[in-house]
């Protein structure tokens, strides 16, 4: 039986050699319904998790959690209002650890939370920006209709070197020091190379959405339904959509309502 991991790669490219059959337009529209399938699916069970994790505590009932998720998700979409420049500054950030910490997460457990966390957003905003750097203009004019502000492209090509240095130094660190998996590093390393190619070669919604649902989203749902359920089949995931399919929706509704 394939590794997940050979059957994501397999995908990248059978996503690659599609890209070539279809239009812009209808690379961007395909993308999106599958950022908002898996993609949304895979964040919707959210409240099933941290549940999850505090079922020991039974102060943490579920209307507080559910309290605390839309305060959370109301706070920053209101400072996307107030101060669009800095939501989307800790948008990036944030995305990126949680890019870097499906990643790793495995893999660097013995470094301290502290240096693990550190390379797994260093690592995470690499991706992000190695999109950037190979959609330059396109990036620069999504951030203008965000923020008002043009990024200057140095200021991006810059950042993208400082990420990908930072990881390389972070990650020597955590191999020496803490003696990180070498297998793990190789083959993240050969990982980075095929999102490199990924991104490189289209374009900039069908890149971001290839990695991010069969790099990100289904080996995150895998991991949720191994967490949630103790194994990974048809049957959990059956469970795992019922439980999120409400939340789903709802976050559907939420972003329609947002983009009109």
């Amino acid at each position: 039986m394939l590794k997940y991991s050979n059957i994501a790669i397999i995908a990248s490219f059978f996503g690659l050699w599609i890209d070539s059959f279809l239009s812009q337009d209808l690379q961007i529209y395909v993308g999106f319904l599958l950022i908002f399938s898996f993609g949304i699916l895979h964040g919707a069970n959210d409240l099933s998790l941290i549940k999850n994790i505090n079922s020991q505590n039974k102060a943490a009932s579920f209307w507080k959690i559910l309290l605390y998720y839309v305060c959370i998700v109301l706070s920053g979409a209101a400072l996307f209002y107030i101060l669009p420049s800095m939501a989307l500054l800790l948008f990036i950030i944030v995305s990126g650890y949680h890019f870097g910490e499906q990643h790793w997460n495995s893999k660097v457990q013995k470094a301290p939370p502290v240096s693990k966390a550190l390379f797994e957003t260093s690592y995470g905003m690499l991706l992000l920006f190695m999109l950037f750097e190979f959609h330059l203009s396109q990036v620069q004019l999504i951030i203008l209709d965000i923020t008002g502000t043009k990024v200057p492209t140095l200021l991006i090509q810059n950042l993208f070197f400082l990420l990908l240095f930072s990881t390389i130094g972070l990650g020597l660190f955590l191999y020496f020091k803490y003696q990180a998996n070498k297998e793990s590093i190789l083959i993240e390393l050969f990982y980075l190379l095929v999102f490199a190619i990924l991104f490189k070669v289209s374009s900039l919604i069908w890149g971001f959405a290839l990695y991010f649902i069969f790099w990100h989203s289904i080996p995150s749902i895998i991991d949720q339904l191994k967490f949630l359920y103790g194994q990974a089949s048809v049957k959990t995931f059956k469970q795992y959509f019922l439980s999120a399919a409400l939340y789903w929706v709802i976050s559907l509704i939420g972003i329609t309502l947002l983009y009109f």
